[in-house]
């Protein structure tokens, strides 16, 4: 099955960090957006990708080429970036002679879902995972009526009548109509919410008669925010890879508080570190309190008291030093 991943947006939502990477090259848990997502897609068999590439794009070539070199990797350029299904439609020779009922996997750049790949992709027909949600009107939504065939799709309704989100991951069983669903949304130039949407090929797909059903999955993570790229990260961290007991001998004056994720050669030193808390390579840290926490490469943090924090690469902070002679009956308050 080939693998097809939307990676050309801009991350808006996650400046400053990204005015100098695309967000799916974002780190979080040991590792980025983009390859979390590769190892899951490559742990369940796929070994064939498409990356729709966009803003900063050369990165993601480079860090593809780089990390996965044995990885069979095409890649397509969208610009100008006018949504999910304009990425598609550009992409569309890439994955319209895949063979049927076998299809293609869309998952976006920017989410990481808990979910049995290897049952969805098993799973007969096209199917859309869900995730119930108590802000429908955020999301794209699912309708669904009898024996759980998918009735309808929507691109966040004002007046939602379902509260199952999609997720960002789609098996599509037939990729020859998905092209032909593609073209059609680009050529009679639907639009909704000022962008060509997947959901509405999808829905397009559903009017003709094609059969979908929903696949729920178990935590879903749209890393284009920091609040929920740090849920992720924790999310992440809290599993066996990073809760097994670790040697940190070499970080002798530090407190570590599992899990955490720490790189190659990082200088700790006077400091508590976790839990909840991914460093990047070569990052040197004195003198902190870090938890629930993203600390990039190549940084320095000394004098500091962080949480629920994400620090780029290269990126410096120093904090305060105090020395205080405190008297009777005092209240001190830095917050």
């Amino acid at each position: 099955m080939k693998a097809v991943i939307p990676v050309a947006g801009i991350g808006s939502r996650l400046r400053p960090h990204t005015h100098t990477q695309p967000k799916s090259l974002v780190p979080v848990a040991g590792n980025t957006i983009l390859g979390h997502i590769i190892d899951r897609l490559q742990t369940a068999g796929i070994t064939d990708f498409v990356f729709i590439v966009g803003y900063l794009g050369d990165k993601i070539v480079r860090y593809v080429r780089r990390t996965y070199p044995n990885l069979k990797a095409t890649f397509v350029v969208q610009e100008p970036r006018e949504g999910i299904g304009h990425a598609l439609w550009l992409a569309r020779e890439e994955f319209r002679h895949e063979p049927e009922p076998q299809g293609i996997l869309i998952l976006l750049g920017d989410t990481i879902v808990d979910v049995d790949l290897t049952a969805l992709i098993a799973t007969p027909g096209s199917v859309l995972a869900v995730k119930e949600v108590k802000t429908p009107g955020m999301f794209g939504l699912v309708e669904t009526g009898a024996g759980g065939r998918v009735t309808k799709v929507v691109e966040k309704p004002k007046i939602p009548k379902s509260n199952f989100a999609m997720v960002g991951l789609y098996k599509l069983a037939y990729p020859e109509k998905l092209a032909r669903a593609l073209e059609w949304l680009y050529d009679t130039d639907v639009r909704t919410h000022g962008e060509l949407q997947l959901t509405d090929a999808l829905m397009h797909l559903i009017e003709e008669g094609e059969v979908m059903t929903t696949c729920p999955v178990d935590n879903w993570f749209d890393c284009g925010r920091k609040d929920t790229l740090l849920e992720a990260n924790a999310r992440l961290l809290n599993t066996a890879e990073f809760l097994e007991p670790r040697d940190y001998s070499e970080f002798p004056d530090a407190v570590i508080i599992p899990p955490v994720s720490i790189g190659r050669g990082c200088q700790i030193s006077h400091s508590i570190i976790g839990p909840n808390v991914a460093i990047g390579d070569k990052t040197i840290i004195k003198n902190c309190i870090l938890s629930d926490s993203i600390i990039g490469t190549y940084s320095e943090l000394s004098s500091a008291v962080m949480h629920d924090c994400i620090v780029g690469s290269d990126a410096s902070f120093k904090g305060m030093n105090h020395s205080l002679n405190i008297g009777d009956n005092t209240e001190i308050d830095y917050s």
